[in-house]
C-alpha cells in the first residue's frame, strides 16, 4: 500500500513537472537570453566547458555577509540603480539604409553609466571598458534562447547546463560619440562565430566567423532605447525594417594609392566607416573627427593557417606578428568621401596589407 502511494505521488509530480515545462516553453518567447546562472563568468571559447567545471548550486546560500550584534542596529543603505534623468522625446533611433543608431539628447557623462549597466543586466561581461573613448566591448557569450527547450533539455539542463550548446557565440561593441547638438550618438555592432567540424572525418571542431546579424543589433538598440526612458511602443516602432539600401561603395586606385569612394557626405561616411571598423573587429585606439582619422591596430592574418588564426583570436597567447598601427583617413571630395589607409606616420600606403584592410571595409560597406 505504501509503495503504491509513493508511485502515485511520483506519477503526479512527474505529470506536474511536464505541464510546468510545457507552459514555460510556451511563455519563454524571448529572442535573446545571454544571462548566466549563479553569476558565473562567461567561459571563453578557448576553454570549452566540461563536467569538472559545474556551476555550484546557490539556492541554499544565505545572501549577504555575516551579521554581528554591533551591526544589527544599523540600517543597510539600499542600492540605487544607475539611471539617467528621463526626459520626453530625448532618445530616438536614426537610420541610414540598413544601419541604425541611437541619438540621445544627454551628455556623455550621463549616458555612459546607463549603457554600462545595460549590458551587465543582459548577462554580459566586458573585455573593453574605456569611458574616455566611449567604447564598451563584451566578452563572447552564448544566446541560450537558441537552444531547443524540450522536456529532456529542461530536465538535464537543470543538472548540467553546459551539456547543451547552440554552437554559436556573440559579442557586441558599443560606441558612444558626442554629436554637434551636445548629445551623443550610440552605435551597437555585432560579431558572431559558429562552431563547425574542421574536416569531413569530424575529428574536431573550429570556430569560424558568421555574418553580422542586423536583427540582433536592432533588438539590443530597442532594449537600450527602453533602458534610456523610451516606451516599449516607441522602441518597437523604431526598428521596423525598411527597404532603403545604402549607396554603393567602390574600391579604386588613383595615383598608385588604393581608396574607397563612398557617395555620401563626410558625416555619413564617418559613421559608416566607424560601424564597419567595429563589425570587422579592428581595435580602435582613438579617433579625431575634425581630422577625419580613426587610429586602429590591425593584425595581418592572411598568411596564417585558419586553425592558427582562430586559436590566436580566442586565446591569450601573443601572435607571432604583433598588431600594427594604422590610420583610416576620411576626407570630403566634391560629392563623395574618400577613404585611405595610412601608416602610423600619416603617410598613405598601397601595400598588400592596406589593400586587404580596404577590402575588409568595402565588403562591410557594400
Amino acid at each position: 500500500m505504501k509503495s503504491s502511494l509513493v508511485l502515485n505521488r511520483s506519477a503526479i509530480a512527474l505529470a506536474t513537472l511536464v505541464l510546468l515545462s510545457a507552459c514555460s516553453s510556451i511563455m519563454d518567447g524571448d529572442k535573446v537570453n545571454y544571462k548566466t546562472q549563479g553569476g558565473t563568468k562567461v567561459v571563453p571559447l578557448d576553454i570549452p566547458p566540461d563536467l569538472s567545471q559545474l556551476t555550484r548550486d546557490t539556492r541554499y546560500v544565505v545572501p549577504g555577509s555575516a551579521v554581528s550584534a554591533s551591526t544589527m542596529g544599523i540600517r543597510p543603505v539600499e542600492a540605487v540603480a544607475t539611471t539617467a534623468a528621463k526626459q520626453v522625446n530625448d532618445v530616438r533611433i536614426e537610420r541610414d539604409g540598413q544601419q541604425r543608431w541611437l541619438v540621445v539628447n544627454r551628455s556623455a557623462d550621463l549616458v555612459w553609466p546607463v549603457v554600462q549597466e545595460f549590458w551587465k543586466e543582459n548577462g554580459f561581461q566586458y573585455v573593453v571598458e574605456q569611458q574616455q573613448l566611449g567604447l564598451l566591448e563584451t566578452e563572447w557569450a552564448e544566446n541560450r534562447a537558441k537552444i531547443p527547450q524540450d522536456f529532456v533539455r529542461r530536465m538535464i539542463g537543470k543538472v548540467v547546463d553546459g551539456l547543451y550548446s547552440s554552437g554559436e557565440r556573440d559579442k557586441f561593441r558599443t560606441r558612444i560619440e558626442r554629436n554637434s547638438t551636445g548629445g551623443v550618438d550610440i552605435f551597437v555592432t555585432h560579431r558572431g562565430m559558429t562552431e563547425e567540424y574542421k574536416d569531413q572525418a569530424k575529428t574536431g571542431t573550429i570556430w569560424v566567423p558568421r555574418p553580422n546579424d542586423p536583427e540582433l543589433e536592432a533588438e539590443f538598440l530597442s532594449r537600450l532605447m527602453i533602458k534610456l526612458g523610451a516606451s516599449a511602443e516607441q522602441a518597437k516602432a523604431s526598428i521596423v525594417p525598411t527597404d532603403i539600401a545604402a549607396k554603393k561603395t567602390t574600391l579604386v586606385t588613383q595615383d598608385n594609392v588604393s581608396q574607397l569612394r563612398i557617395p555620401d557626405s563626410f558625416d555619413i561616411a564617418w559613421r559608416r566607416v566607424g560601424l564597419a571598423l567595429d563589425r570587422t573587429g579592428f581595435t580602435v585606439e582613438d579617433r579625431d573627427r575634425a581630422q577625419g582619422l580613426y587610429f586602429v591596430r590591425y593584425v595581418d592574418t592572411a598568411a596564417k593557417e585558419e586553425k592558427g588564426f582562430f586559436s590566436k583570436l580566442f586565446s591569450a597567447s601573443t601572435p607571432d606578428t604583433g598588431p600594427v598601427k594604422y590610420r583610416i583617413a576620411i576626407r570630403q571630395a566634391e560629392n563623395i568621401a574618400e577613404v585611405t589607409v595610412q601608416n602610423a606616420a600619416g603617410v598613405a600606403e598601397n601595400s598588400p596589407v592596406t589593400q586587404r584592410i580596404l577590402k575588409l571595409l568595402a565588403d562591410d560597406l557594400r
